[in-house]
This record gives C-alpha cells, structure tokens and sequence, in this order.
C-alpha cells in the first residue's frame, strides 16, 4: 500500500495513472466507504471563499472513524501526503483543503451517530462530526422538544468544522461558544488512533482538539448539551447614532443574569443612507415598515449601529406577558426614539434565518461569488478605537454584507481550549462579511482586509483574528502568544508529522 502511494506522489506520469490507480488504492487502504480521483470532484478544490483553488490527490467519502484513521496512517507512511477535514467547505482562505494530499468529505459521516442519552441529570445528544447543525436543530426539536444551547449564525456547518474553531452566535454572551457546550469528542489523531476524549478522559486532546483549527485530530463524535426548546422568538431592532451608547447598552445586556436580559444579544454596523445592502433598508424586519431617517439626530454621522435582541417564548404563554417583558427589557435602552422594529417568528425560523438569506442569495445569483471575509476578536478597550477608524472611515460605504459587531464574555470560554482570546472579561467579534462580485474587486476587498489587520498589529490593538488565516509561523507565533508553546506540544503528541489541515499553514509536513 505505501509503496503504492509513494509511486503516485513521485511518478512523472502520475496524473496519467490517477484513474487506474482509484480502485486499487480503496482496495489497498481497505475502506468501507468511497473514493474518487482529486480531478473528478470540484468540491475539495474549493471552499466558500473562492479566493484559492487547489488540487487534491483523492477525495476521499469515509463510511466512520474507521475509514479515516486508516487513511491518516496510510499517509504517515509516504514522506509528502496530507490530510484535510472537509465539513460543509464554509472556510474563507483554503483552510480545508490540502494541495495534492487526501481531502476528507465529514458529510458522508453525517447520519453515523444521533443518540438522546442523560449526562450527570442533563440531557446531551450524540452527534456525528460530519453533521449539519441545522439537521441536528430539526431532529432535536421535532423527535426531543430540545434543543443545543449555542449556535453560529449560518447553521449549515458540520458539527466538528465549528468546534474545530469555537462556533459564536448571539447566545455565546450566556453559554458560551459551541466549544463550551460539549463534554465528550471521539477524535481520529494525526497518528490515526481513535480516541474518546473530555475534561477527565484524556483532557488534552480534549481541549487541544476544540478551537484546534484541526491540528491535532478530526473531530468524528461529539456530545453536545441540550436544553428544552422555545417555541416563538420575538426579534427586535433597535438602532443607535452614536457607538458609545450602543456599547453601553450592549455591554450591559451581556451582564445581566439569565432572567434579566434577553435570550440572544446580537449587533451590527449600518451605513446611513439608502443602500440596499448595509443601508436603512436593511434594518427593518416587518417588510411592511420602512425604516424612517428623520427620526435620526442631526449629529448622525456616516455609519449607525443595531442591536439585535431576542426574547424566547412558548406557545401557551400570554401575549400581554410576553409584550411586557420585551418593554421592560427595552425600556432602559438608549436607542433614537421611534427606531425599533420587531416581529414574531417560530425558533426554528428565528435560527435558521440565514438560510433563507442564502436561498435569496442564491437565486440572485450572489451566492457563488467569492466571500473575502475578516472576521477579529476585538477587546473592549481598543474598540472604540476600532470603530473610529474602521467603521467611520475604512469601510464608512459599506462592504456588499453585514459589518456584525457585539459583545462577548471571556468567562463563558474555557481557557483550555486551543482558542486564542484577547485580554479583558469583554471583548467584540467583528465580521465583515462581504460578497464580491468576480474580478479586479476581489483582490481589492482582500487588500481592504490585509490593510486593516495591519492598522491593528501598527497600533498596538489587542486582537485576534477569528477563523485566522495567516501563511508566516511569525503571524502565528504573534497570534498564539503565550499559548505558542502548548500548541507545539499538541502537534508534537497528537500529530508529530504534522499530516493534518494543512490548508492552516500553521505547521509543514516532516517525515519523522
């Protein structure tokens, strides 16, 4: 077999043989599942980004951890192949890919493991890593009546693509991120061991493995924890003309106790004109009100702010207690007079509200285009800053996407995960999520991107990029800081060939 896969990686007429050599290697490595030459399939050649394209040797659709495990010992043992976890292919820069190594499609996993089991009196499910969070929203509220307690925005993820990185959204204030919210991980190693992993069962790879960037296994099973599910969300609006008062209110929802505050605390960055796309119209959530600028102060300037709330709701409760709750929580806010907007949506609506963003995108076309997205945890002390020269003059005429800005709490992360966080109890994800049209524009948003991380490391800011994208070990180095040391004794424990996720370019392949 390693004789096998050293020929294809060396012969000169390599890519000649590619299809002859298929079947013999699914035969060699004796998988259950399926594989395909890299030429045939586009989808390991490219992910959500669209800003890099490369070629894989195989692509390989694994039946289980099984599957996988021998693959990653079948590429210990040639001196060049790699190994990449594909989940959804949602990553921005390529980091899912592996150029002329074994990409790994986790979807063909996804029905492997969906198991309701009770964890010290509380309910978790068993799902596989290669699930799509939204079919594990629709199977746990349909078959439980429960639900996961954090999410992300977009939930056509996979399961182990967002624990491999954290997994934030506006519940993270409360639970904390994804990372936070699973006990158990069953992980394929880059030595190709299958090993069940949590805080007291082999807690390193437990914590290494979450918010790992896959460094240091595949992500096969996880165990998340649930909570009984809402069954209406009311969704609210409210805007803000000036960026203190909207992190003084945002700052303080995110403090408040569980029965204080709203159930989801979100926010974002808004031009002040008509823009389609990041102007007033993209506020409003009745489509039959309009957003009206006249209740603005003359002191508005070029970008406004939106808080995003959410308060959860059952069916059998009132509506006169649910419209007094919302009052009394928005009533201590300091939003402009006359700017609110709301509506009445189902959970599982409310949740998967970008899909349907999605399916609109798609129609229009807009979806297939390239995402040059940056995406930084910001600390409260330099976010002020931040928005005086970013949001007010970098990016002041919007970006063809949302411009997503609100709090977190440092307490609700756990300090063990691979995670790197800046300093201070709260700190901001920012995401700017563009859409560019193909062409000349793609590079220039990319640039707008560099141009603003390079402002933050000029000006001292603490930051960290989300979902990092980095190609020097210096960047990384910087990145990591004082948990540099810790994740090279991972990669030297869990993956010392450093044969997996290559795409991060955090660690070049070696032959010992």
């Amino acid at each position: 077999m390693i004789a096998c896969l050293g020929r294809i990686v060396h012969d000169s007429d390599a890519e000649s043989k590619l299809d002859d050599d298929v079947s013999t290697i699914f035969n060699s490595l004796n998988l259950q599942g399926s594989i395909e030459n890299g030429d045939v399939s586009g989808i390991a050649s490219k992910d959500f980004g669209g800003l890099y394209s490369v070629k894989p040797l195989y692509l390989i659709r694994p039946s289980g951890a099984e599957d996988i495990s021998r693959v990653v010992k079948a590429a210990a043992g040639t001196p060049h192949l790699t190994v990449a976890a594909r989940g959804n292919g949602h990553s921005i820069n390529g980091q899912a890919m592996a150029d002329g190594g074994y990409v790994i499609d986790m979807r063909s996993t996804g029905e492997n493991h969906f198991n309701l089991l009770t964890v010290n009196g509380s309910p978790c499910i068993d799902v596989s890593g290669g699930a799509l969070w939204e079919d594990v929203l629709r199977r746990c509220v349909s078959r439980f009546g429960l639900a996961p307690r954090s999410w992300t925005d977009y939930l056509s993820l996979t399961v182990g693509g967002t624990l491999s990185n954290a997994g934030v959204s506006g519940q993270a204030f409360r639970y904390g991120p994804q990372t936070s919210n699973v006990t158990e991980l069953e992980v394929v190693t880059g030595k190709g061991d299958i090993t069940v992993c949590s805080e007291t069962q082999n807690p390193e790879l437990f914590f290494g493995a979450l918010g790992g960037l896959g460094q240091f296994g595949i992500i096969t099973r996880a165990r998340v924890k649930l909570q009984p599910a809402p069954d209406m969300v009311r969704w609210i609006r409210v805007v803000y003309a000036e960026f203190e008062e909207f992190t003084r209110d945002a700052e303080f929802l995110v403090s408040q106790k569980e029965d204080e505050s709203f159930d989801y605390v979100e926010g974002f960055v808004f031009c002040n004109n008509d823009d389609p796309v990041n102007g007033w119209p993209s506020v409003q959530l009745n489509p039959d009100q309009e957003f009206n600028p006249a209740h603005l102060p003359q002191t508005a300037g070029p970008v406004l702010y939106c808080l995003e709330l959410a308060v959860h709701y059952r069916n059998s409760d009132q509506p006169s207690t649910v419209d007094m709750a919302v009052s009394r929580l928005v009533g201590g806010l300091g939003f402009v007079d006359g700017l609110i907007s709301q509506v009445d949506v189902s959970y599982m609506g409310f949740l998967l509200r970008v899909k349907r963003a999605e399916q609109d995108a798609k129609a229009n076309g807009v979806w297939d285009n390239p995402h040059p997205w940056l995406n930084l945890f910001v600390s409260k002390s330099d976010i002020v800053d931040f928005d005086r020269t970013v949001f007010k003059k970098m990016v002041k005429n919007g970006i063809g996407g949302p411009m997503l800005i609100y709090p977190l709490l440092r307490s609700k992360w756990d300090s063990r995960t691979s995670v790197a966080l800046p300093e201070g109890e709260i700190f901001y994800i920012v995401a700017l999520l563009r859409f560019a049209p193909k062409g000349p524009s793609v590079e220039k948003k990319v640039a707008e991107n560099r141009e603003i991380v390079k402002w933050c490391i000029k000006e001292g800011l603490d930051f960290k990029l989300y979902l990092p994208h980095y190609r020097a070990k210096e960047d990384w180095k910087r990145h990591f800081g004082n948990q540099w040391t810790r994740l090279e004794k991972r990669k030297a424990n869990f993956d010392p060939m450093a044969i997996l996720a290559p795409g991060q370019r955090i660690f070049k392949r070696t032959n010992q």
